[in-house]
């Protein structure tokens, strides 16, 4: 199988890496002037792995493309559509695309798979790839598991057989509207922890149960399982993401309440934007969701925001635990 790695940061080129010891033929990409492009063709490594020498590093995207069976897309969720453009350009009929990527697209509210659909890529086609793990654990030998989800049955059970082993045990997705919105969600909840290391670490616990309890409610309202919501792509990720010292988005939601600035890309600022639009359209309360949106785009002191806001959800009526 040839495959084809769309992005070299540090996610795609964990999995380049991952996929090449798994004995894949593979190509990995980025663009020329990247930073983590540059890096890689300079010293065949990055913060994160060592590239093997059987993988081809290469800034021709048309290259990367067309020779791949396989396209592994991870880049920034924001980017992805604009991205498609580009590489539609090229035949792509029969080529089978797997995004590695966590996010909504804002402004529309689209799942990344319907951002491929809309570019023109058949759903059957499209497959994506989330979970719990990070870079640095992986690499050191520590496993972890993940899913594997798609419309297309088939190419679910293929992918998972053949990318499946001792270090990342796979599991079969069988609700794509929830692995999408799970694993995007989930990142939202990485920033209201990071804030909570801060403000008030004792909530950690409840923001895990009602932020669970949350996200299970909008992918119920958009046609697809709330259990979805306690699987691998979101409650399972939690681990991963609200404790984790190497989650960017934690780290985003604790600089923010510090007053400080986070350079890197935290997703989850984002996914909160396009989750308060989805939350508008299909009429679910997202306290939380909302809290995270606020906080990232409001004005003034970082900490003073974020104390207000979580005094906000502790002033909400009182509810049943597991209302609709």
């Amino acid at each position: 199988m040839k495959i084809s790695v769309l992005g070299c940061g540090r996610w795609g080129s964990f999995i380049a890496w991952y996929l090449s010891r798994r004995g894949f033929d593979v190509y990995s990409w980025g663009p020329e002037n990247d930073f983590s492009y540059q890096i890689l063709k300079t010293t065949g490594r990055n913060e994160y792995v060592v590239l093997d020498e059987k993988i081809t590093l290469t800034c021709d995207l048309e290259e990367a493309v067309t020779r791949a069976e396989v396209i592994v897309i991870s880049i920034s969720s924001q980017g992805l559509r604009g991205f498609m453009q580009r590489i539609m350009q090229y035949d792509v009929q029969n080529k089978v695309f797997v995004l590695c990527m966590k996010g909504i697209e804002t402004g529309t509210g689209c799942r990344l798979s319907e951002v491929l659909v809309a570019s023109g890529v058949s759903p059957q086609n499209i497959a994506v790839w989330v979970g719990p793990g990070h870079i640095q654990s992986f690499v050191s030998g520590v496993p972890n598991c993940m899913v594997i989800d798609s419309e297309n049955d088939a190419l679910k059970r293929e992918l998972v057989d053949s990318f499946k082993s001792d270090l990342i045990r796979f599991y079969y997705g069988d609700d794509l509207i929830g692995t999408e919105i799970g694993a995007a969600a989930k990142n939202v909840m990485g920033i209201a922890a990071g804030i909570l290391d801060v403000v008030c670490v004792p909530l950690k616990g409840p923001l895990m149960s009602r932020g669970a309890r949350e996200v299970a409610r909008l992918i119920k309202a958009m046609g697809g399982k709330e259990l979805s919501a306690y699987g691998l792509a979101h409650l399972g990720d939690y681990e991963t993401t609200l404790f984790s010292p190497y989650s960017h988005n934690r780290m985003y939601g604790e600089m923010l309440a510090k007053g400080q600035r986070f350079e890197k890309l935290a997703e989850g600022v984002a996914t909160s934007e396009a989750m308060r639009l989805l939350g508008q359209k299909y009429k679910v309360e997202l306290p939380i969701t909302e809290a995270v949106y606020r906080v990232c785009y409001g004005e003034g002191d970082g900490e003073a925001r974020c104390r207000e806001e979580i005094g906000k959800l502790f002033a909400r009526s009182t509810k049943a635990e597991m209302y609709e």
